[in-house]
């Protein structure tokens, strides 16, 4: 008999907080998580054995997962991932990170200075894709080849949508409604009321016409990608 899971690609700001909450929520210790190296954008063995080797888990969730998605005998993977507009998610990243109790180098960049030397600094750092299309970069690594990112990146999110489910932040009560026709027949018990978690504020400070046309010129493919995933909930 197979084992159902759901293995959620927690993008960073792009309301996983609000979604793991729902998971654990209703499966308690049966929700896990961890993180995993990066290193040649794929680390699928890696994620596979934490499959083999947590036979208890339900629902399974990382930031740091890259690669071809997860084959693992006996089990049913379903992957979830969300999607946001770019440009929102790189100021949300920015204002949680300058909040963020961390001593990361992205929460130091951004506490000492403003968004446009957060932005500047990070698009100039190689292979540095937090401002850069950072979901083309994830989604791209699900297929590898000689393809260009976005080619790859597009092929990737339809491999996710065959076998799981795709979200948007924009569209989170249509996404939990979408979970709930996916999940519900192997999760039956599982409840989707959510309040919404790790929500930074807006500073319209950000919104310097001329950064902006810099972030939408670095975002092209994911501002496809976005235009993507919004197209399936029409």
């Amino acid at each position: 008999m197979l084992r159902t899971v759901v293995l959620h690609y927690h993008l960073f700001k792009n309301a996983g907080t609000t979604l793991d909450s729902i998971f654990k929520k209703n499966l308690g210790d049966s929700w896990v998580t961890t993180e995993f190296p990066m290193a040649g954008d794929n680390n699928t063995s890696l994620v596979e054995e934490w499959i083999r080797g947590t036979p208890d888990a339900r629902a399974y969730s990382a930031h740091t997962m890259v690669g071809p998605l997860p084959q693992v005998g006996g089990v049913r993977i379903v992957p979830v991932m969300l999607l946001r507009d770019p440009i929102s998610r790189i100021k949300s990243a920015y204002n949680f990170e300058r909040n963020q109790l961390s001593e990361s180098w992205g929460a130091k960049l951004a506490k000492a200075g403003s968004f446009q030397n957060y932005v500047e600094t990070r698009l100039a750092q190689p292979g540095d894709r937090q401002c850069r299309n950072f979901h083309a970069h994830r989604l791209a690594s699900i297929v590898p080849g000689p393809e260009p990112e976005l080619h790859r990146a597009m092929t990737g999110l339809s491999v996710i949508a065959a076998q799981g489910v795709v979200g948007a932040v924009e569209k989170f009560d249509e996404t939990i409604a979408r979970l709930s026709a996916r999940l519900g027949p192997d999760f039956p018990t599982l409840t989707w009321d959510e309040t919404r978690k790790n929500v930074s504020k807006k500073n319209d400070a950000q919104d310097n016409l001329q950064l902006m046309q810099v972030l939408v010129d670095a975002n092209r493919a994911d501002l496809d990608l976005h235009s993507q995933v919004l197209k399936g909930f029409q």
